[in-house]
């Protein structure tokens, strides 16, 4: 059994989610949300991520973790602030030595939904019907726990890329 953890970021809401895998089986263990003041500056708020984040690793101890890559949209600012949000939320497993990969949200949906182009509802629907006893309080716990679903379906691929890659030197 493998668990994972998966992370959607945000600087306002980071959702987070944890599973656990048994070959094709998926089992819901936790998800939440971590929420920010907009009124801190954003040093504080990204420490207040990296502790957060920190605690659920250590309390969990997720095998992998998975992040859901970042969209550029037309607000520049906001757009680096996410950036920010996500740099932690891929720094913060990489020191605590838990490998991290990293998903589109296009990858994410096709492996929950079936489909690229899924809205919101249909990707909360398909991860309560996965993952029974999901909380979900927040539509980002439900992001992040597609991200995990999505790292589940994909992680082999990815594993074996790594070791041909390191056999190879690169």
């Amino acid at each position: 059994m493998i668990r994972l953890l998966g992370i959607d970021p945000g600087l306002r809401f980071t959702g987070w989610g944890l599973i656990d895998v048994d070959g094709n089986r998926l089992k819901h263990i936790a998800d939440g949300v971590i929420a920010t003041d907009s009124s801190d500056l954003v040093p504080v708020r990204l420490k207040i991520l990296h502790d957060a984040l920190t605690a659920l690793l250590e309390l969990h101890r997720p095998v992998e973790a998975a992040v859901e890559e970042t969209y550029v949209n037309r607000n520049g600012a906001a757009t680096l602030k996410l950036g920010y949000a996500r740099g932690v939320a891929l720094l913060t497993p990489a020191l605590a030595g838990v490998p991290v990969t990293e998903y589109a949200a296009k990858t994410v949906k096709l492996a929950v939904v079936g489909t690229g182009g899924a809205e919101k509802a249909q990707m909360i629907m398909m991860v309560r019907r996965l993952l029974p006893g999901a909380a979900l309080k927040r539509a980002d716990a439900a992001d992040a726990l597609a991200v995990a679903i999505c790292h589940a379906h994909h992680r082999s691929s990815h594993l074996a890329w790594s070791v041909a890659n390191a056999a190879v030197g690169y």
